[in-house]
């Protein structure tokens, strides 16, 4: 269902992974990866949008490379710049817009650990954003300017997650709320950091994952027009 494409973003030539809709027309919708790189977990998650309607990408933001290494993938992070990958990211839902597959006159983001960052950043950034869902999303080198955050954000989170707290994203969602934004959290008991990659057993959380999906996909309909 899938294909390596290409589009122009931020002055020069970026790939990613898309996914049209059997329908032949739909909303559109951003998947930005994990610290992992644009692995086969993300390229499934695109083709999942797909099945539900959507057109979808997911911008390779490491240009190629990818890891199993958590050593490996925590140095990629580390080297990337938050704002050119914000750029591409931007690039990537230019390029979906144009598409005549494209139902939709702004798209939505959906990001995962380092990618809800980005999906976070991205709502602040582009005016293209219709929608925006971070699942347990932290990046310590990107900071916000939530006052620029215009499109409606679902932040989803574990309540196990030591790493990005359900804590903390009931209360950037409170802040949110008190800057008159639309925000939602959604947190789910026993469920770790990335309980939503079904590639990690150590991790991963059907029930919790099912129901975030359904959300998601609900967010998305809803606000991606």
């Amino acid at each position: 269902m899938g294909q390596r494409v290409d589009f122009p973003s931020n002055g020069h030539t970026c790939s990613g992974y898309l996914a049209t809709p059997s329908s032949g027309k739909g909303p559109a919708v951003i998947v930005i990866q994990e610290w992992w790189g644009l692995v086969s977990h993300i390229e499934d998650l695109v083709e999942r949008f797909a099945r539900e309607g959507f057109i979808a990408i997911a911008p390779d933001l490491y240009h190629g490379k990818t890891t199993k290494s958590p050593d490996e993938a925590g140095k990629m992070l580390m080297e990337l710049d938050a704002d050119r990958a914000q750029k591409e990211i931007a690039g990537a839902g230019a390029y979906l817009l144009q598409r005549p597959e494209c139902s939709s006159k702004t798209f939505g983001v959906a990001g995962f650990c380092m990618g809800g960052a980005l999906a976070k950043y991205e709502a602040t950034k582009d005016p293209n954003v219709g929608a925006a869902v971070s699942f347990y999303g932290g990046f310590k080198k990107v900071s916000f300017d939530w006052e620029n955050l215009h499109a409606p954000i679902l932040l989803i989170a574990g309540e196990n997650d030591k790493g990005v707290s359900a804590d903390g994203e009931r209360a950037l969602g409170d802040k949110l709320k008190s800057m008159g934004k639309d925000a939602t959290v959604i947190t789910y008991p026993n469920a770790d950091h990335a309980f939503f990659n079904d590639t990690r057993p150590e991790v991963y959380n059907e029930s919790a994952s099912r129901d975030a999906w359904q959300k998601t996909l609900e967010f998305f309909r809803a606000n991606v027009k």
